[in-house]
């Protein structure tokens, strides 16, 4: 017997070649239509119109989508990898469309700071964050915009994406300072503060 054969290799694992990895299950699962929900498929897109209001939803031309006993079922033309992240892809996409014209989507910011406030103007916002201007922001169609006291705004909508975006576009205008705790952040965001210089001096 050779020297070889008696190694013992030790915290070796055997890899699953890439072609044999499961690929994600999410496109399979069909999307319940809830009452009062209707959805119309059309090529390369979905309209689904609910309580909440309709939206459209485009998708690729190789993924086949149907309703059938009420509900959305998606599905993928080939097992090639490219088709598998189109099926999940598409799946996720309807369901947030299903899910805006159904219940809607909200985030909420918060202002943080002394002197920071928020105040209604119209359909949109004015932010008041430190500056020695004001900050407009309005909502586009589809979007609305609604100030709780003076610190909070609440952004809603049915389209999931949009409704990030405006809220993201909210807290840009002062994005939470991690040193002194301070600006526009997220309902529930947490922040790690840093310490400042003077702190670390302290430490030291």
């Amino acid at each position: 017997m050779s020297g070889n054969e008696n190694l013992v290799s030790v915290g070796v694992t055997e890899r699953t070649p890439p072609t044999e990895r499961p690929l994600s299950r999410i496109g399979r699962q069909p999307i319940p239509i809830p009452p009062g929900v209707t959805a119309e498929v059309f090529y390369g897109g979905i309209t689904v119109t609910g309580p909440q209001g309709t939206l459209t939803q485009k998708y690729h031309p190789e993924v086949n989508v149907k309703v059938e006993d009420d509900q959305i079922v998606v599905e993928r033309l080939t097992e090639r990898k490219f088709h598998h992240s189109l099926h999940g892809l598409t799946r996720s996409l309807i369901a947030n469309a299903v899910t805006g014209v159904t219940d809607g989507y909200s985030k909420t910011l918060e202002l943080m700071g002394v002197g920071y406030r928020v105040q209604q103007n119209g359909e949109g916002i004015t932010l008041s964050v430190g500056y020695s201007h004001t900050v407009d922001v309005f909502p586009e169609e589809g979007l609305t915009m609604q100030v709780e006291g003076n610190n909070r705004v609440h952004v809603s909508g049915v389209d999931k994406q949009k409704v990030g975006q405006l809220a993201a576009k909210v807290r840009r205008v002062r994005p939470p300072n991690a040193y002194k705790e301070k600006g526009i952040r997220y309902q529930g965001e947490v922040l790690r503060l840093k310490p400042g210089k003077a702190a670390a001096r302290r430490a030291v």
